[in-house]
This record gives C-alpha cells, structure tokens and sequence, in this order.
C-alpha cells in the first residue's frame, strides 16, 4: 500500500463463440491485448501525475495523502494509491503493478475496476482507521498487495483451472513482496499493504464466477411412450464441426 513518508516499498458453444470470447473459462486474447494496453495506460497516467507532482515539490502528495483519523483526508483513500513521495518510489511500484495489474485484469477490464474499487477502499480505509502515526501515505503498493491477493485466489473461488495455476505461480514468484507487509518495517505501511492483501482476496469472493442451478431433465412429451427398461439409449448426433467441439472441450477444462 501506500508508503510512509519515510520511505517506499522495495522493491463459447459453437466455433464462431470460442473464436469471440474464447469461452466461461478459456482465455482470450483480445481481453489479453485489451488488459495489457490498460495497464500501460494506467502505469503511464501514474508517472504523468509524478511529472505533475515533482514538478510542484510534492505539493499534491500533502493535499491529497492519506493522513491517519483526518476526517478531511478520509475522501483521499482514492487518490493516494496515484501519488508517490519520489521517482525511486514510483520506480519500485512499477514492474509489479505492470504485472499483476495484468494478471488481474486479463479476463475483463470491468471485472478488474471493480477489483480495484474494491482494494482502494480496503487499502485506504485500514490506513486512514488502523495506522497510529500521523505520517502522510501515498503509493501505489495497497494495490500490488490487492491484486497479488486477487490473482492468487481468483482461480480457486472460480474453479477455473487456468487461473488457479497462473494465480499459484504469481504467488511463487511475488511471494517476497510479503516481507514489507511484516509489522515494524521502517517506513513502510504495511498496515496499507495488509489491508489490500485482504481486500484483494475478498474482491475475488465478492467477484466469483457464480455458476447456476443444474437444470432438470425436461419430462417426455405427452403421447411419447418413455423407452422400455433396458432399451439402448439412442446413439449421440454426430457432429459436423470437429473443430467446434475441440474448442468446447478445452473450454470446459479451463484450457
């Protein structure tokens, strides 16, 4: 989350459908393009506002920072996670938040705003309630920790066997950033990162992929004599569309 003053953190069912969306669980390269596209965007936007914040010696970082039980500083929750105290700050945020800002937005930019929603609140809300020292935060890294937290859960609330993996590998090779998240690390509040960790993992509750009733077998039509017991089942169509069904099938893995 947001760093102290002090300091910053170290850092479908037939082929046309399979083709537009790549399906429930498949992955789709167009929201994969559209992800990436975004979150250069986004990390762009953030060093356009450092430009704009160094360029007026950190003015915005005191009139729009996180400033622990300041009733008028409780609306900057939203607009801390776009500052940061120095370059060196920006830098350390940058590479991680490309990457798992990625990884968390990749099946849909909306789902992943209202990611980001969810774990500015949490993030801010923690500082801004649970922080006692009355140092200014601002920084990016609340969002790090909620989408690291995010990614890592999203595939095992969506039993979606793609994500589950590439959440478990982000976890691997993201697992250092835990350290900063340790009561007691000099300028760093990890009481912001610890509320995005949380907020993260319950946006991936609050956001599941929700799968509905199974539907019941529709009864016979009236004057169709159900089959005799013992009766062989009718052999399956055959489909003409091979491709079609190799693609509902890798969709149905998660693949």
């Amino acid at each position: 989350m947001p760093d102290s003053q002090s300091g910053g953190m170290l850092t479908g069912d037939n082929l046309n459908g399979a083709k537009r969306g790549g399906g429930r669980n498949g992955l789709s390269l167009g929201k994969a393009v559209r992800a990436l596209i975004f979150m250069a965007a986004f990390l762009g936007l953030l060093w356009v506002i450092q430009l704009a914040n160094w360029a007026d010696s950190y003015g915005l970082d005191t009139s729009f920072g996180i400033v622990p039980h300041s009733q008028s500083h409780l609306a900057d929750i939203f607009t801390a996670p776009f500052l940061h105290f120095s370059w060196q700050h920006l830098e350390g945020n940058s590479v991680p938040l490309l990457v798992l800002g990625f990884l968390a937005a990749y099946r849909g930019i909306a789902k992943f705003i209202a990611v980001t929603v969810i774990v500015v609140i949490t993030s801010g809300l923690a500082v801004w309630m649970f922080q006692s020292s009355n140092e200014l935060t601002v920084g990016a890294s609340g969002l790090i920790f909620g989408y690291f937290g995010y990614v890592a859960v999203r595939g095992l609330f969506d039993r979606n066997f793609v994500d589950a993996i590439v959440g478990a590998l982000a976890a691997v090779a993201y697992a250092y950033i835990l350290a900063v998240a340790i009561p007691g690390t000099p300028g760093v509040s990890w009481i912001g990162h610890a509320g995005g960790l949380v907020g993260g993992v319950l946006a991936g509750w609050i956001l599941r992929t929700r799968r509905g009733p199974a539907v019941a077998a529709k009864p016979a039509p009236a004057g169709v004599k159900p089959a005799p017991a013992g009766a062989k089942p009718a052999p399956a169509a055959v489909s003409n569309n091979p491709r079609a069904d190799l693609h509902k099938e890798l969709d149905d893995m998660g693949l």
